[in-house]
């Protein structure tokens, strides 16, 4: 038999000696939660060049945006805080837009960059498994996507209502003096107006007619060349009047020069359009959504895709985040540039079965939430995918 011997040390040589080295945590107390110096390191890096990306593409798209609109800011005469105010709440809103690109760039970058200097190598060599090194990576891209999921239900909309309101009086007024034609709006159960054209800065109106339907019978039917919204006291203004009126049995037809009606619909509700969903929070978008359904508004796909797009954005900045790790973290020939611009053909690609399966939904009545996470879907197999080739 092997015989094994056993030295013994006296106690000053015990306390004499170097203990054997430990892995202690990068922070005191960061080793209760497992966060080593190799998830300190990877983290410090992503988040640094993540938001860098945001700083730097942020500058580029408020330096087009006034070159966009300076010209009306100079005629409009916008103060000098009004406009600084507008941009600190567009950076906000352009950061949220662009958020899954801003993340997916940033995660290759620097992973490509750390794969060129073998450092990856090195990690992966030290008996680090893969599924150990991307655990940072889920940290970092956890925390990231946890803020955009908070920032897009309640922050951004209060931005964006600040910054809608800005356009509205500096860049878009002209546009909205006269804005719509051939409006439909329903303000009670089976009841509709229509009005071929609206006047917002004198609150005139032309070719208003009021319908009640029962059933398919249409009951009474007003029609006036013209009317007067009356913000004061809040009544309309009919004027030249043609009231029908059909009881089944016979049909009345009655014609007065003018008529005041208190309906429950001001010019506001005629000019509801598609960016004011942007300026809701979730909860004020949901009341939004029952209001409409009750005015009698039929195609609600627009607001449903939105509700959900907020939540659906910070899991695609997730699942890009391990789709970029998946191909940056490998040292090929063509070095950080090879790995951006697949980056860029992948977020490309992304973008348009986004675009095509909201045009989808919005046109062609596929449902809403299909229509949102059918990108995730796709892209959630394509990162397992590419997982499974890593680990391998």
């Amino acid at each position: 038999m092997e015989q094994i011997s056993i030295t013994k040390k006296s106690p000053l040589e015990i306390l004499n000696s170097k203990p054997d080295r430990v892995d202690k945590p990068a922070f005191r107390g960061w080793g209760l939660i497992g966060i080593k110096k190799l998830d300190v390191y990877i983290i410090k890096k992503f988040f640094s060049t993540f938001f860098f990306a945001i700083m730097v593409l942020a500058v580029i798209s408020c330096v087009i945006d006034y070159s966009e609109k300076v010209d009306n800011l100079v005629s409009k005469k916008a103060p000098f805080w009004a406009v600084a105010n507008y941009y600190k709440n567009f950076v906000p809103h352009i950061t949220a837009l662009l958020f899954p690109l801003f993340i997916f760039i940033a995660t290759i970058f620097f992973t490509s960059k750390i794969a060129y200097k073998s450092e990856i190598i090195a990690i992966l060599s030290g008996g680090v498994s893969y599924s150990r090194f991307l655990r940072p990576y889920f940290i970092g891209g956890g925390f990231l996507c946890a803020i955009s999921l908070v920032a897009n239900h309640w922050i951004i909309p209060i931005a964006n209502k600040q910054r809608i309101a800005f356009e509205d009086k500096y860049i878009n007024d002209e546009y909205f003096k006269y804005s719509g034609e051939n409006m439909h709006l329903g303000i009670a159960k089976n009841t509709y107006v229509y009005m071929q054209g609206f006047n917002y800065s004198n609150n005139t109106g032309s070719r208003f007619t009021v319908e009640k339907i029962n059933g398919t019978m249409l009951t009474e039917k007003v029609m006036a060349d013209y009317v007067v919204y009356d913000s004061a006291k809040k009544i309309w203004h009919l004027h030249n009047v043609i009231i029908r009126s059909n009881d089944t049995l016979k049909e009345k037809l009655t014609r007065l020069p003018e008529l005041e009606m208190k309906y429950p619909f001001t010019p506001t509700d005629l000019n509801r359009t598609e960016a004011i969903k942007e300026a809701l929070t979730t909860p004020e978008l949901d009341k939004y959504v029952m209001a409409e359904q009750m005015h009698g508004r039929e195609n609600l796909n627009f607001y449903y895709i939105e509700k959900q797009r907020r939540t659906a954005q910070p899991f695609a900045g997730m699942i890009l985040t391990i789709i970029g790790v998946c191909i940056a973290s490998r040292k090929i020939r063509g070095g950080s540039g090879l790995h951006l611009a697949l980056g860029i053909v992948i977020s490309a690609i992304y973008i348009m079965f986004l675009q095509l399966s909201t045009t989808f939904s919005t046109k062609a009545n596929l449902d809403p939430t299909i229509a949102v996470w059918i990108p995730n879907i796709i892209f959630s197999i394509l990162a397992y995918f590419l997982y499974r080739r890593q680990v391998k």
